[in-house]
């Protein structure tokens, strides 16, 4: 899949909702220990958006966004292997938020219904992005280095998706897999719509619209 931003995985600006529920497996925040960690990580996350935004992936370094953060370098090795890991934090906590709440779906539910509905329950998520947004996203979307990484983080979601739907009936195994691939990429393309347009209709209503368009193809 091409590994641009979607709904699912783009970095949020500093002052925007990230979509970030807890920890990086977007599970509740546990003790006041816990919380502390949760909140490092989000400081790395929203320093590295904020300077890169302005100067751009290369001229950013580690200690710069550590610094930003008000920790030690040190300190942002515990939480992030680089620039990009933290970068991505964001998108690898909206993936999992998405993951938890489709698992979540009563077990009866059809791929369709329970990707359908899933969607809709993170609607807000998707309608907390404010003025300005799309013009950051097309930023980030100019960094090369970061396709990569963004590339393994889609890879992930459609292959944990296509195991979802293999366990919700769709069989056999391509055509789960087929069917994980073609909803992230109609999320994708809702979301690369979004950003061209420069949010001219609500990201959620561009994605409701592209699920519906693919809803023949589950044929439940």
């Amino acid at each position: 899949m091409d590994p641009q931003p979607s709904a699912l995985s783009s970095g949020a600006p500093t002052g925007m909702s990230t979509g970030v529920r807890g920890g990086a497996s977007g599970g509740a925040p546990g003790g006041l220990r816990e919380r502390k960690k949760i909140a490092t990580r989000q400081a790395l996350h929203e320093a590295a958006l904020r300077l890169v935004l302005r100067d751009g992936l290369a001229g950013v370094t580690v200690e710069a966004i550590a610094d930003a953060a008000d920790v030690s370098r040190r300190t942002f090795s515990n939480y992030f292997s680089g620039k990009e890991e933290a970068l991505l934090y964001g998108d690898r906590a909206r993936m999992r938020d998405f993951l938890d709440t489709i698992r979540s779906r009563p077990a009866a539910e059809t791929p369709w219904t329970a990707m359908r509905e899933t969607m809709r329950s993170l609607r807000d998520t998707f309608g907390a992005r404010g003025p300005g947004v799309t013009a950051q996203l097309r930023v980030l979307r100019k960094q090369p280095s970061l396709i990569v990484s963004q590339g393994a983080i889609f890879a992930e979601l459609e292959r944990e998706l296509t195991a979802e739907f293999v366990a919700r009936g769709a069989t056999p195994a391509l055509r789960a897999h087929l069917l994980a691939g073609t909803c992230l990429t109609a999320v994708r393309v809702a979301t690369a719509q979004w950003i061209e347009e420069d949010g001219a209709t609500p990201l959620p209503d561009l994605v409701d619209e592209a699920l519906h368009i693919l809803r023949p193809a589950f044929d439940d």
